[in-house]
């Protein structure tokens, strides 16, 4: 049997989008420094990175779309964090992210991450964005290294 794996390191030429929700920024700016340190520390070139800012979890679809529709990117990186209050509004915006985020990743053939976070306290958020719990907006980009080497494999 073939095993057929993206590897974890970049040539240095590939441009990426960082779309980040600036609502709960104190969390999302975090995430923005663990993704861009990882993919600088994998071979990309600072300089491939553009960080597009929207105002929250709920509008990263549509600017998932014009992104990929302007063929600018090898890959996307979404981050944001939606930390639940006191009202059904945090399931609704969630929900709503994360399943636009999907269906417009299916819509183009290039990788998309989904680095948003949905936590229930502020505590949660903080120790995904680079305390106890690592960060994870570089997890998100070392998902986005790993599927644009896949990509390249299976062709």
């Amino acid at each position: 049997m073939k095993t057929i794996e993206g590897k974890l390191n970049l040539k240095g030429d590939e441009k990426i989008a960082i779309i980040n929700s600036r609502f709960n920024h104190i969390i999302t700016d975090r995430l923005v420094e663990g993704a861009k340190d990882c993919f600088i520390r994998n071979g990309g070139d600072a300089n491939n990175i553009d960080l597009i800012l929207v105002p929250g979890a709920f509008e990263i679809p549509f600017a998932l779309d014009k992104v990929l529709a302007s063929n600018k990117y090898d890959a996307v990186c979404c981050l944001g964090a939606v930390i639940r209050g006191d009202t059904p509004h945090f399931d609704y915006i969630s929900a709503e992210a994360t399943k636009g985020i999907a269906n417009v990743a299916l819509k183009y053939a290039k990788p998309v991450s989904n680095g948003l976070l949905t936590t229930n306290t502020i505590d949660q958020a903080i120790q995904r964005a680079g305390s106890k719990a690592g960060n994870k907006g570089a997890e998100a980009m070392l998902s986005i290294i790993e599927m644009l080497n896949l990509y390249k494999e299976i062709g």
